[in-house]
């Protein structure tokens, strides 16, 4: 066992040198190859991730600027209703008003012309009846009267 242990003691220091170069080779990998590395891998994912969340930025930006482009036209487009809505109930009470005013003028000459037709109608009866007057006497001279005689008229008229 002795023994055993004495080439287990030199396999060891035999073993130093070895690994003492393995550790010499992982040092120089790592700095000479692995860190550099592993530098332009995170400067790369850096880059590509920057510019993925640019994107995605940028994207979001414009959905935003898109969202807010059609908030503003649909305000627009509520705000030209709502002008045309007014201007068409203005139209509308202009041309309420303005049949309110033609049916008062026509009501207004409605009644005038039934006035001048009523005093019309007076006038005419009393023609009517003067006339009717006149003539009933011209018809009783004419009928009173022999051929040759001359009634005076019925009334004082001649």
């Amino acid at each position: 066992m002795d023994q055993t242990l004495r080439q287990v003691g030199e396999l060891l220091l035999g073993a130093v040198p070895t690994v003492v170069l393995l550790l010499l080779l992982y040092a120089v990998y790592h700095f000479v190859l692995h860190r550099p590395l592993q530098r332009v891998l995170q400067e790369r994912r850096e880059r590509t991730q920057g510019a993925i969340e640019r994107a995605r930025a940028d994207i979001a930006a414009a959905e935003a600027k898109a969202a807010q482009y059609e908030e503003r036209l649909r305000d627009a487009k509520l705000a030209i209703f709502r002008s045309q809505e007014s201007r068409r109930q203005q139209a509308q009470q202009a041309r309420t008003a303005a049949v309110a005013q033609a049916r008062q003028r026509a009501d207004e000459q409605v009644k005038l012309a039934r006035t001048q037709l009523q005093q019309d109608v007076e006038a005419a009866k009393v023609r009517l009846q003067s006339e009717s007057e006149r003539l009933a006497n011209e018809i009783i001279r004419a009928i009173l009267a022999p051929a040759g005689s001359h009634v005076p008229a019925v009334g004082g008229q001649q």
